[in-house]
């Protein structure tokens, strides 16, 4: 018992660890506003939107090719490759800040590109293990905890007089070193045992006709949850990228170590929500369990929009609950949803290739809504934009989320066979 145990907290630290120092490469750039670069470069003061317009372009192109590359992906290969796509976007950062203005969004793009497989190379060590929804509970807390951190560290960057150009290179490098050493840790953790595999079910890399054979057996129920899951990255992705924004138009001076301050409680909620899912071990029961806490978090979005609304909480209270609600279906389909559904159905899938899947989608549909917000009516007014996108969101979610759970109660697959029973299914 105290082996299994040792493994999974080893695993916890160097998976939460290695993400988090990722973000040290991703996020800190929007710790500033770039107003003044964008009048130098005569695009005006809404140049930042452009910079992370680039970088998600990135991202999301990273995650349409890493359904393919996350999903064939051999464990042997993991971290040389993770390595050096870190090494990639440090680079990235260092000739975005000596490329002139407006070229050197091109940059970030890279940046982005080579960031946005990170996620599933770490992932990759992790799930599959009867601890997979504690151990990526912990993994999605590092990035939910790291984007109000490296802002944090971006923001101080500045105020010692890093130039907002050079503030991302100088912030990337800062994390690099312990990056490769946490690396080194995922690469000691053991694969998944004989218990995990006849619990969780055994994971294998897919080709392409398997890829598209085990999304078309569970079409209806996987696009359900990803209209969830694309509709919530599209809230998360704006109310971390735009924080400071956000904050200002809560009335708040924005305080480099806020940002911080208020993910922490967020990520320590959801740590807890869904670390604890572990403790169920039948797996059906944790599917359902999981959508629960995820229709929960929609609801809490909406009570968070009342709260502000009624004057019954203040920009504190109103960004922690609506971070906290807006999480917990986010973080559900990293831990729980995916990790459960192949679990009770017994495929011979990885959750690598149904997160990209589904993060494509996410960041697709972020691109969309980021390109087109300068001609929504709102569109001057962003805390006003946010609020109605969170509307939207919470509302559209809870339907999406209703129709998975009806279809999969019904436990059939797209040719009507019933789920295959596993051995976590048949305990009580």
């Amino acid at each position: 018992m105290a082996r299994p145990m040792v493994t999974s907290m080893w695993a916890l630290v160097a998976a939460f660890g290695a993400y988090a120092c990722m973000y040290g490469l991703r996020k800190p750039f929007t710790a500033a506003s770039f107003e003044s670069v964008g009048v130098a470069a005569g695009v005006g003061i809404g140049f930042k939107a452009w910079l992370v317009i680039a970088q998600v372009l990135g991202y999301t192109l990273a995650k349409i090719l890493g359904v393919k590359i996350i999903a064939e992906m051999r464990p042997a290969r993991r971290a040389a490759t993770l390595l050096g796509l870190v090494g990639a976007a440090e680079l990235a950062l260092v000739l975005f800040a000596v490329t002139p203005p407006p070229y050197h969004c091109a940059w970030l793009f890279l940046n982005g590109l080579s960031l946005g497989l990170v996620f599933g190379l770490v992932l990759g060590f992790l799930e599959g293990r009867c601890s997979t929804e504690l151990l990526v509970a912990g993994l999605c807390a590092s990035f939910i905890l790291a984007d109000g951190a490296t802002k944090s560290v971006g923001a101080s960057l500045l105020v010692a007089g890093v130039s907002e150009l050079w503030m991302p290179a100088v912030a990337g490098s800062l994390f690099l070193g312990p990056l490769a050493g946490f690396v080194w840790m995922l690469q000691q953790v053991p694969p998944p045992s004989v218990a995990d595999v006849e619990e969780r079910a055994a994971r294998r890399p897919l080709n392409g006709d398997a890829r598209w054979a085990l999304f078309w057996r569970y079409a209806f129920g996987l696009s359900a949850v990803t209209l969830t899951y694309v509709l919530v990255t599209i809230l998360r992705s704006l109310r971390a990228d735009f924080a400071p924004e956000l904050w200002r138009g809560l009335g708040t001076s924005v305080a480099p170590s806020v940002f911080a301050k208020s993910e922490f409680w967020v990520a320590l909620g959801v740590l807890a929500a869904h670390g604890l899912m572990v403790l169920v071990r039948n797996n059906r029961v944790a599917f359902f369990l999981g959508l629960g806490v995820s229709a929960a978090g929609l609801g809490l979005v909406g009570v968070a929009l009342v709260a502000w609304e009624t004057g019954r909480c203040g920009a504190f209270g109103f960004m922690v609950l609506l971070g906290f609600g807006m999480y917990l279906p986010y973080v559900a389909v990293h831990t729980t949803l995916f990790e459960r559904l192949l679990a009770m159905t017994r495929e011979q899938g990885n959750l690598g290739y149904l997160m990209y899947l589904a993060d494509a989608a996410g960041y697709l549909g972020y691109v969309l809504v980021m390109t087109g917000h300068w001609i929504w009516p709102v569109a001057s007014d962003f805390l006003g934009f946010f609020k109605l996108v969170s509307w939207v969101v919470a509302s559209v979610s809870m339907l999406a989320i209703a129709l998975a759970a009806v279809y999969f109660a019904r436990g059939g697959d797209a040719e009507g066979q019933k789920f295959n029973a596993s051995p976590a299914d048949s305990s009580s």
